[in-house]
């Protein structure tokens, strides 16, 4: 039987302190969530390798140094509530779960939906809703959010999403594909959106993101 415990504290000290991650919340909260409850169960002894992990429906769970510093990036509190785009198997809502007040994860693909609400409640993470819905079109019901955090990466973050947030909001995505794509912070500041690049970070696309087609004359 594989020592799920050592291998989380051996992820976080070689995979995600290493990477300049140095939030305190952050970092509790990898120590603690047992990522192997959210990976399917063929590919639980993989559950803490430094790669992207597939958990069905084209979704993956995203490699741990990535995530931490994208969690690290949007400054998360109990004071936030947390707009997740794309929930997938439920690991990043975890995660979130402990550095933020609630989170509304939302998730298109109706299986995960189930599958991540289930594992969620059995696991006692309860300031936490997992909604259906179109992830391009965000989650307006609850709006306005502190945070959005889009769980993949995207070509293009859509307007609808950036809507949501509070004033002094923050979005944090992943924005392009494969080793050029940058990780972003967009503040909404009096109804404008001024948006930073921080580093790259080569993350699997979420579903649905993709520019509308140009016509080209």
């Amino acid at each position: 039987m594989m020592d799920f415990e050592a291998a989380r504290t051996k992820m976080v000290d070689n995979q995600v302190r290493t990477t300049d991650v140095t939030s305190h919340s952050v970092l509790r909260a990898f120590y603690t969530v047992p990522r192997e409850a959210f990976v399917p169960e063929k590919a639980k002894s993989l559950a803490y390798i430094d790669t992207d992990i597939e958990v069905g429906a084209g979704r993956f769970l995203m490699e741990a140094s990535p995530l931490a510093k994208l969690l690290q990036l949007g400054t998360i509190t109990k004071e936030d509530v947390v707009l997740e785009v794309g929930t997938g198997s439920g690991y990043a809502t975890a995660i979130l779960s402990m550095i933020a007040g609630s989170v509304v994860s939302l998730e298109s693909d109706e299986a995960l939906v189930l599958s991540a609400g289930q594992t969620l409640s059995t696991l006692g993470y309860d300031n936490v809703a997992v909604v259906s819905g179109t992830l391009e079109a965000g989650y307006a019901g609850e709006a306005p959010y502190d945070v959005i955090f889009v769980n993949g990466a995207v070509e293009e973050v859509p307007a609808a999403l950036l809507e949501q947030l509070r004033d002094g909001g923050r979005l944090i995505a992943v924005v392009g594909y494969g080793n050029a794509a940058q990780a972003k912070v967009f503040v909404r500041e009096q109804g404008v959106i001024s948006e930073g690049s921080f580093f790259n970070a080569s993350v699997k696309p979420l579903p649905g993101f993709r520019k509308a087609k140009e016509f080209v004359f």
